[in-house]
């Protein structure tokens, strides 16, 4: 994947794209944590992302950055259709490493903490708790 489309996906858009977004991440995250979260190296991080980007104290940019990333993870047709056993993620960890690299300052203890708990359940919440 060259730099133009990680670019290209991770434009905050406007904030009714942003809301679009908020919509599709908040429906199909979980769904698609529970399958993919034995391959997702970096599970904690990308549900620490999710709680953030739906946290209204976060910077606008910052939940734009990370809805673009997270709505990538959860389209089962991109890059790399995540049906591939193993390689099917790849793109999207590389899309989420890209996302959380450039706004980790902004992913905050609270974040990791509801992370914690999403992922001590053993069945994971369908929407967030907020």
């Amino acid at each position: 994947m060259d730099d133009i489309k990680i670019g290209e996906i991770l434009l905050p858009g406007d904030e009714p794209t942003q809301e679009k977004q908020e919509r599709t991440v908040r429906a199909k995250f979980w769904p698609t944590l529970k399958r993919a979260v034995r391959q997702v190296p970096l599970g904690r991080d990308v549900v620490a992302a999710f709680y953030c980007a739906t946290d209204r104290e976060t910077p606008l940019r910052v939940r734009g950055v990370l809805l673009a990333a997270l709505g990538y993870f959860v389209m089962p047709i991109d890059m790399v259709p995540d049906v591939l056993a193993f390689i099917g993620f790849t793109d999207d960890i590389a899309v989420l490493t890209t996302a959380i690299a450039l706004i980790n300052s902004n992913i905050r203890e609270r974040h990791y903490i509801a992370a914690d708990r999403a992922l001590a359940d053993e069945d994971l919440p369908e929407t967030t708790k907020s």
